[in-house]
């Protein structure tokens, strides 16, 4: 019997923090970035019922919980990609919190955070070419295989 592939996307542009499956995209301004969870990380976890984010103003460390969420039969403790304070958080999550896990790179964004020291976070974040590899090698060790991403 064989294991079905998944395939998921992972924007190549964003930051990943492998080990918790979160992301941070740079805003235009290089000074804030918003912050979510992969596509592999909802995929491990399942469906998302609520999500709570810290408060505005709250200051997180690279790897500290910014938000929690309730699955199923579980909360979790969402991690953050980027050391930063929370300058804001996606409102329409207290409503639909299932934006997380329908478009967990785009509406489903759980915060934005003025940057602490992202230069300090990098050596911990993967990005660009070696992003699909990174997913897979951490998928396999959850017990899952990644379907070669789609070549254009």
């Amino acid at each position: 019997m064989t294991t079905p592939l998944l395939r998921l996307n992972h924007p190549p542009e964003l930051y990943y923090l492998i080990e918790h499956q979160v992301w941070a995209r740079l805003d235009p301004d290089g000074a804030t970035a918003t912050v979510g969870i992969t596509e592999l990380g909802i995929a491990l976890s399942g469906e998302i019922y609520m999500c709570r984010p810290k408060r505005v103003g709250t200051e997180l460390a690279q790897g500290s919980t910014v938000a929690v969420v309730e699955l199923s039969k579980s909360i979790v403790a969402v991690k953050t990609a980027v050391a930063g304070t929370v300058v804001e958080v996606n409102a329409r999550l207290e409503e639909r919190p299932r934006l997380v896990d329908k478009d967990p790179y785009g509406a489903g964004w759980i915060a934005r955070l003025r940057l602490a020291d992202f230069a300090a976070d990098l050596p911990q974040l993967v990005h660009g070419d070696a992003v699909p590899a990174a997913m897979a090698g951490h998928a396999r060790e959850s017990g899952v295989e990644l379907a070669p991403p789609a070549t254009p």
